[in-house]
């Protein structure tokens, strides 16, 4: 059976509420995405909402949230060395990865509250 699957609206991350300033700070002053506003029923939660072309990264406050999985995001840019050096200069450590996955070039970041971050350019 299939359902159709057309798009993806939203990917979530989450992070420790201890972490929630941090983490928007990261996705918002870091990486530079625009953060839109949480429908005011949802503004009690924390987090934040961002938008990136037609889809959105939401960022959720999670009091269980404490493990580093292999889970995560990848933000495509147009300057592969230009993301690496900003990153860098922001403090945030790259993880590079040798392996070219189908024309993508890549490297691993984690954002303040532990999820993987791919940054990636074709």
């Amino acid at each position: 059976m299939s359902l159709n699957v057309t798009a993806i609206d939203h990917v979530q991350v989450t992070c420790a509420p201890a972490q929630e300033a941090a983490t928007i700070a990261f996705y918002r002053d870091v990486l530079g995405l625009p953060e839109i506003a949480k429908p005011d029923e949802l503004k009690a939660r924390g987090g934040a909402w961002f938008q990136i072309g037609t889809q959105q990264l939401h960022v959720g406050v999670d009091a269980s949230h404490s493990e580093t999985t292999k889970a995560h995001v990848c933000f495509l840019v147009p300057d592969f060395g230009a993301a690496q050096s900003a990153l860098e200069a922001a403090g945030v450590e790259i993880t590079p990865e040798p392996i070219d996955a189908a024309g993508l070039i890549r490297f691993f970041a984690r954002d303040p509250a532990d999820n993987r971050v791919e940054i990636g350019a074709r």
